[in-house]
């Protein structure tokens, strides 16, 4: 089976309002196939804000899934492609803020649900609490400004009780934001924050490509049974034995594929290219 029969000359809905579709649309339309279009009106705010004014239900894959939904029904389609993105700490070096960025392909007419993905430690993922223009300007320098846009908010906004400035992109609109949070403020101090949005967050943008290549990635991983798309690792084997004692270690000695349509599964030995682990890395050498 040629995958590309799946969605070819297909339309399908990218579910964004944050214009993705600057990075995603190429890629998917060169390398799928697909023609693609934006839902009018659709609203991906009601499923969470980065600047907590709503938050977000569920999990990054549950609310990449709401979104794709929503945009099927207002435009009427059965194929969709979805976005999220989330910051915090990155999972094995807690020190570093990451963002990871995952992308769907919902295709109801086949039941295929595919998420690419990508973890990455470049973003300017920051905030701070701002007494004088002199910090917020520095804040700003350091976030990357004006390539990269900045929110002011005052007040507790989460809750309701304050007001957000968003998509501050001129040293004008930062001055006169600041300088009226700081006359609104009780504490006088105003809090300063990086606009997430992809449209005002360049490095993120480059995130959300990355992980809109990997979707195509495994999309174009066939099922060597049925030949699906959508042929990933689902799960992995630890006990890479140690070069020295040839004990188990942690690491990963083989990965396991399956099939979403039939069911195969695949075992790959090895998965790093490598038979021994380093041992460094063996918690009987180097306990």
């Amino acid at each position: 089976m040629n995958q590309h029969h799946l969605l070819i000359d297909r339309t399908a809905v990218i579910a964004t309002m944050h214009q993705k579709e600057r990075v995603m649309a190429p890629i998917l339309e060169r390398e799928l196939g697909v023609k693609l279009v934006l839902p009018a009106e659709l609203n991906t705010d009601i499923f969470g804000t980065f600047t907590r004014e709503v938050k977000r239900l569920g999990t990054q894959i549950e609310a990449a899934r709401q979104k794709a939904e929503k945009a099927l029904e207002i435009a009427g389609e059965t194929l969709a492609f979805a976005s999220e993105g989330t910051f915090g700490p990155h999972p094995m070096m807690p020190y570093l803020p990451a963002n990871r960025e995952i992308v769907m392909l919902l295709d109801r007419a086949n039941n295929l649900e595919i998420i690419g993905e990508s973890l990455s430690v470049e973003t300017n993922y920051s905030h701070q609490l701002v007494a004088t223009i002199e910090e917020a300007d520095y804040f700003a320098q350091k976030a990357g400004f004006p390539a990269h846009g900045l929110v002011v908010v005052v007040g507790d906004a989460a809750k309701g009780k304050g007001e957000i400035v968003k998509g501050i992109t001129t040293e004008k609109q930062l001055f006169e934001a600041v300088t009226a949070g700081l006359k609104k403020s009780s504490t006088g101090r105003v809090h300063v924050e990086t606009d997430m949005r992809a449209m005002y967050n360049p490095t993120r943008m480059k995130n959300i490509e990355n992980a809109t290549l990997d979707l195509v990635r495994k999309f174009q991983q066939l099922c060597p049974q049925c030949g699906w798309p959508g042929f990933e690792v689902t799960d992995k084997k630890i006990g890479l034995p140690c070069g020295l004692c040839y004990f188990p270690t942690q690491l990963a000695r083989s990965t396991i594929y399956q099939c979403k349509n039939c069911g195969y599964t695949k075992e790959e030995l090895f998965p790093d290219g490598r038979e021994t682990a380093d041992p460094a890395q063996c918690q009987y050498c180097n306990p």
